[in-house]
């Protein structure tokens, strides 16, 4: 829902696409900047006490926002603060959830894939429902009562890890998993990771401008109805959903990296249709398309990522993954709040195309050519 809310409690109190962008963007920065700390910390205290502590502290912080809001006390300044604030536990957060899954099952590929996939399958459930209902409370209750839903959401997140994840005892570090750059270290010297790696610093930046053009979209030539918003965002999260169910029951028969590397190939071929003046319900096959394809590569693609490193230096790793990940956002989002507001989304949907279908040939080869490789390890 806040992927929708807060985009939208930005353009509806200040009117600006580039105010909107420059949030997103501190959003961005956090997490990039404190990823790499982040994965010593999970080194330190294990995948279950970082995603508590990380709860924890963003339950606040996200209802700091629409209180002091509604106090009058949000200047904007304090806004980019708190939400850079908040983002800076995502990348310890997500490399933990990453982490745990091999921790609690297990080294086999298949079964890491297929987990990822259940995974990643209920985190697309809650982008097909979140930013639909979302665009439906907006109009019913405001963009900053939604945000009061989000911190509430991070405290439920808190007592279910502390009540249904097992304790796991942190991996014992040796001489590999030394240092606060030993992550990026190890991604440098592997062919693949470094591939992928360099590929994530494209797409994910992309896919944040991707999602920040689509309110901007329906400010322009839909209406200005946040409901439209909230299911075209939602559209690429049930296609998504539907790819992770074909790839729970795909794995256990294919080659995880040919699987991942050929559907980098045609991934980006659906958001080509978004530049283009269609009606909404054509940029909302798009993006399911665009979503179904993902879904279909990513519970792979984490896997082969999740167990290249070995385990003791597997948190860095991931951690600093998330950091290449996020790096290129704040500059994509700086960029592309001035471009929204000049030249409207469409040809930002160009660009973004242009960007996504460049990278991902560029790392679908490297993972192709790879593969005799990977099979000999």
């Amino acid at each position: 829902m806040t992927w929708l809310a807060l985009p939208w409690f930005v353009l509806t109190t200040s009117g600006s696409p580039t105010r909107m962008g420059f949030v997103v963007a501190a959003g961005v920065a956090g997490a990039a900047l404190f990823g790499l700390p982040g994965g010593a910390v999970l080194a330190r205290l294990g995948a279950r006490r970082t995603m508590l502590i990380a709860d924890a502290c963003r339950a606040p912080l996200a209802l700091a926002v629409p209180v002091l809001h509604w106090t009058g006390g949000l200047s904007f300044p304090l806004l980019l603060g708190l939400v850079f604030a908040q983002s800076a536990f995502f990348g310890p957060y997500f490399a933990a959830q990453r982490v745990v899954v091999p921790e609690l099952l297990g080294e086999d590929e298949e079964v890491v894939g297929r987990a990822n996939a259940l995974l990643q399958g209920a985190t697309r459930i809650t982008l097909v429902l979140g930013p639909g209902v979302a665009g439906v409370l907006i109009g019913v209750i405001g963009a900053a009562n939604v945000l009061v839903i989000d911190a509430v959401s991070f405290a439920v997140s808190f007592l279910l890890v502390a009540t249904f994840l097992p304790r796991t005892r942190p991996v014992e570090q040796d001489e590999s998993g030394g240092g606060l750059f030993a992550g990026l270290a190890y991604i440098r010297r592997d062919p693949l990771l470094r591939a992928w790696g360099s590929m994530m610093i494209v797409i994910d930046a992309s896919w944040l401008v991707l999602f920040a053009a689509v309110p901007v979209l329906v400010f322009e030539e839909y209406g200005r109805h946040a409901a439209i918003a909230g299911w075209l965002i939602g559209a690429f999260g049930a296609g998504a959903l539907l790819g992770n169910v074909v790839a729970y029951r795909t794995l256990r028969r294919v080659d995880s990296l040919t699987w991942a590397s050929v559907g980098l190939l045609v991934e980006a071929l659906p958001l080509w249709l978004l530049p283009l003046p269609l009606p909404a319900v054509a940029i909302g096959a798009a993006l399911f398309t665009g979503g179904l394809v993902n879904g279909l590569v990513n519970p792979a693609l984490h896997s082969i990522v999740t167990l290249r490193p070995p385990a003791a230096i597997r948190g860095k790793v991931m951690s600093a993954l998330l950091t290449l990940s996020q790096v290129g956002g704040p500059l994509a989002l700086l960029a592309a709040g001035p471009a929204l507001g000049a030249f409207g989304a469409r040809p930002v949907f160009a660009v973004v195309a242009a960007v996504q279908t460049l990278a991902r040939i560029a790392a679908g080869t490297v993972g192709l050519r790879l593969r005799p490789t990977v099979a000999a390890v």
